[in-house]
């Protein structure tokens, strides 16, 4: 399969916003595509490289190679040089990665070589593509999209069921299934303004904590535990913690889903920055866990002693796992039987108040009738947190690439500092749709003082709200802090830079002693 054949679908996946219209394309591009060829290119579509990041930074990328008059690449031609390029290492690696890069780039077309700088800057982002190619390779193969899904789930990823489907046909589905020691896609929530709202849509349901940690997947088989992330990477070499509290529970094979977090002396949880540090720790493991040890918490049962727990209800799946796991090993919940019962519905209120007075995000609830549909953000568990956002100033945007290409999009955010001038926080392009990136390129080219080609330097006048998850610490920007997951609400036209958010206000809200 041509490079320049995926480079053309995405463009004309990110021209349409209808889901129909979307399965249709993928299911053609299947039909042409081989069974090899499938893995590399899902991954191109949905904006990931299979090799990772390639510690390509924007000065490799800012000079490229005169673009090739007709397209000659193959998608696994690609895959093959970035696999090469990720592999260089060693003094002067920098200058041969970048000569291989321009190797790459004079084999591609002018569209293939925009797409090819969008995937290796991470801005090709088509939104939910991998559930519309799940559609797509079911209608292309003849399988039911059900059963294409849950292999999906099964497999941990969309690129081995596709090359098995488009290999040997919908029999080979059969050949997924849950199997202990091999990770499987986490179930995702889906969003509700309030937990009453949550309640009228879910019907009976558990309102549980919603812990901010890092998502464990733990597999027991006799005496050897694994444990992976929500990314299915194995991490259980670092988390001795884990494996210790799997190893001392009633039950021989299993699988679990849950939370690790590290505790204050008070039981409260440490900031989120701590605990992901610990676990991405790679070195000395046992003088980390000593420093800063975590605690396992756990949620869900997917599989006790050879049986899939997977399409039981919630209510059954809890009941087990509440049977294997003792109770300050779990997460605590309230069951909600009724949710037009106006006590129970205040009595979820006050259990998120009581969770957020602990320290912790908010809730989750969960259908008591939903099964584990794993890989979802489906509509059966909604989490509820109180948003948080900023009023901050535009420093500074990149040139976008892909389908934003000539538009300004990642924008630089800034605080008012005590001296009165402007602090970098961070950035983000979330949040942005086509209408306001229009507007925002032809307002921040309006106010703009410098351009080297990729970052466009502004006035800093335009005050934009940004909501955002929560604040860490940062070395890489000036006040040593920086927004978890910041996306733009909207901007500010009712507001001047000098009434934007302080460095203070930030640092505050780190410390939860924000108004």
């Amino acid at each position: 399969m041509l490079f320049a054949d995926v480079a053309r679908v995405s463009r004309e996946i990110a021209r349409t916003s209808a889901r129909t219209r979307k399965t249709e394309l993928l299911a053609g591009f299947f039909r042409a595509a081989l069974p090899e060829d499938a893995p590399i290119a899902i991954a191109y579509l949905a904006g990931r490289l299979p090799q990772g990041r390639l510690g390509i930074g924007w000065a490799a990328l800012r000079d490229r190679a005169d673009p090739a008059a007709e397209p000659t690449l193959t998608v696994r031609a690609v895959d093959a040089a970035l696999t090469d390029i990720g592999q260089v290492s060693g003094q002067g690696a920098q200058a041969g990665r970048r000569a291989l890069l321009q190797d790459l780039f004079g084999l591609a077309t002018a569209p293939e070589q925009e797409y090819l700088l969008g995937l290796l800057t991470g801005e090709v982002r088509q939104g939910a593509l991998d559930a519309a190619a799940v559609e797509g390779l079911a209608a292309a193969t003849g399988a039911r999209s059900a059963d294409v899904r849950r292999a999906v789930m099964l497999a941990g990823a969309l690129e081995p069921v596709a090359r098995a489907l488009l290999d040997r046909g919908p029999q080979a589905l059969a050949t997924f299934a849950l199997e202990v020691g091999r990770p499987l896609l986490p179930m995702l929530a889906g969003s509700a303004k309030g937990v009453e709202d949550a309640l009228v849509r879910l019907g009976p349901c558990a309102v549980e904590e919603k812990l901010d940690g890092i998502r464990v997947q733990v597999h027991r088989d006799g005496g050897r535990v694994r444990v992976f992330t929500r990314t299915l990477e194995e991490v259980t070499v670092r988390l001795p913690e884990v494996v210790a509290a799997a190893a001392a529970l009633p039950a021989e094979r299993f699988v679990l889903d849950g939370e690790v977090l590290a505790l204050d002396p008070d039981g409260r949880p440490r900031p989120f920055q701590e605990t992901a540090g610990r676990v991405g720790s790679r070195v000395d493991v046992a003088t980390a866990a000593a420093a800063l040890p975590v605690h396992p918490v756990f949620f869900d049962l997917l599989s006790v002693d050879g049986r899939d727990l997977l399409d039981l209800p919630y209510a059954e799946r809890h009941a087990s796992l509440a049977a294997l796991v003792p109770a300050e090993r779990r997460v605590r919940d309230l069951l909600v039987s009724d949710p037009g019962d106006e006590r129970q519905v205040r009595a979820a209120e006050e259990f998120l108040a009581a969770t957020l007075a602990r320290g912790h995000e908010g809730v989750v609830v969960k259908g008591a009738a939903s099964p584990y549909a794993a890989g979802r953000r489906g509509a059966t568990w909604l989490k509820v947190k109180p948003v948080h956002t900023l009023d901050l100033v535009v420093l500074a945007a990149e040139w976008g690439h892909g389908r934003r290409t000539g538009r300004l999009s990642n924008l630089h955010l800034g605080a008012r500092g005590d001296d009165g001038s402007f602090v970098m926080l961070g950035k983000t392009f979330k949040g942005l749709t086509d209408a306001l990136l229009d507007w925002q390129t032809e307002h921040l080219l309006a106010r703009a003082v410098g351009d080297d080609g990729h970052v466009v330097t502004v006035r800093p006048e335009l005050v934009v709200e940004i909501a955002y998850d929560g604040v860490q610490t940062s070395p890489r920007y000036p006040a040593g802090l920086t927004l978890r997951f910041a996306r733009v609400l909207r901007y500010r036209d009712d507001k001047t830079p000098d009434q934007a958010d302080t460095v203070a206000a930030v640092r505050a809200a780190r410390s939860g002693d924000a108004p």
